[in-house]
């Protein structure tokens, strides 16, 4: 009951500290994850060992998840992709970086750093929309 109530705490202090923005990155993350599954699978021996199979299947698929978790790389399905080799339009990169067509280089390079702040594979971004906005704004100043 002890370590349930250590536990409790110490998700509480990791809560308030995020305050609702994610306290670890992608990689800090994958990091966190692989040593808790690690941690999940020895309780779970240790309480295999003393026939508490409950508690060790509930921690099996826990470890099971922290470690699928760990391994993710966040190229799912519904991860934006790479541009292809060939050149994107005018229309799709004015799309991408939401600018009109009598744009300035000024307001290209605006609409590039706004959104690039938000996408940059740093801050929970994926590299793919990372390098779908470089391509856009490389193609609008361009020409």
């Amino acid at each position: 009951m002890l370590y349930l109530a250590l536990g409790a705490a110490a998700l509480a202090v990791f809560l308030f500290l995020g305050r609702g923005k994610p306290v670890l990155k992608r990689r800090e993350w994958r990091i966190a994850a692989g040593m808790f599954a690690l941690v999940a699978f020895a309780a779970a021996a240790y309480t295999g060992i003393r026939g508490q199979w409950m508690v060790t299947i509930v921690l099996v698929i826990f470890g099971l998840w922290l470690s699928s978790s760990a391994r993710t790389t966040g190229m799912g399905p519904g991860a934006v992709r790479a541009p292809a080799k060939g050149r994107m339009s005018l229309d799709e990169a004015r799309s991408i970086l939401g600018v009109d067509a009598d744009a300035t280089p000024e307001e290209i390079k605006e609409a590039y750093t706004r959104l690039m702040r938000m996408a940059h594979p740093d801050k929970g971004g994926t590299s793919g929309l990372a390098s779908q906005l470089n391509a856009a704004r490389d193609r609008l100043l361009r020409g």
